[in-house]
């Protein structure tokens, strides 16, 4: 089993809970447990092969400390054997309805795409027999249409974050799954993390 996940999805989970669930933030979260921790719900003794965690660097906000926390993170995420693949924030010209001015709103880019093209690879090459993408947001709905037209014999499955079930995927992932919060609250990484090298990161002080 293969996990393809988007990451600012399931960061704005996290985010989610704690404002609506008054919950200690949860942002230190071991992604190759919490996945790990999801097996069961395929079932047939399923392994785990890969997880590819999609994300993007917030350089346009120019706060130090925020690149530093999510460099160190994903330095976390890289030692349990989640891959991170790295898109970018791009700068888009929007006008605002009301006062007809011109702002510039930072747009990530690459992630939908990104999980799409991993998702025909991954299954191109038989690499697994069953996919779970970890996000809500239906941009991904054509490539899992797309797939299952190609590779009828796999079986994709949506993992949905915390307030992001979406019944669009219902009839072409019938499968699929909520996260619920305990999955969040169980599988959170020690503190601190000791990487193979021996370096220890430690928790930001943040994110308590």
């Amino acid at each position: 089993m293969i996990f393809l996940i988007d990451g600012f999805n399931l960061y704005h989970s996290i985010c989610d809970i704690s404002y609506r669930l008054n919950i200690p933030c949860l942002k230190w979260l071991d992604i190759n447990a919490f996945c790990s921790s999801f097996l069961s719900n395929v079932g047939g003794g399923a392994n785990l092969e890969k997880i590819y965690y999609f994300s993007a660097y917030a350089y346009h906000l120019g706060d130090a400390d925020i690149l530093q926390r999510h460099a160190k993170y994903i330095e976390c995420l890289d030692s349990t054997g989640v891959e991170p693949i790295l898109g970018v924030f791009k700068p888009k010209k929007v006008r605002c309805s009301k006062c007809n001015r011109i702002f510039i709103k930072h747009e990530e880019k690459a992630t939908d795409v990104g999980i799409a093209v991993k998702l025909l690879e991954v299954l191109s090459n038989k690499d697994c027999e069953t996919v779970v993408l970890i996000t809500g947001d239906t941009d991904i709905i054509p490539a899992i249409e797309t797939t299952n037209r190609m590779f009828p014999n796999n079986q994709i499955l949506m993992a949905f974050p915390f307030g992001r079930k979406n019944e669009e995927f219902m009839g072409i992932a019938p499968r699929s799954f909520k996260i619920h919060v305990d999955s969040y609250k169980n599988n959170q990484f020690p503190d601190p993390v000791v990487l193979l090298d021996g370096t220890t990161i430690v928790k930001p002080l943040v994110w308590y």
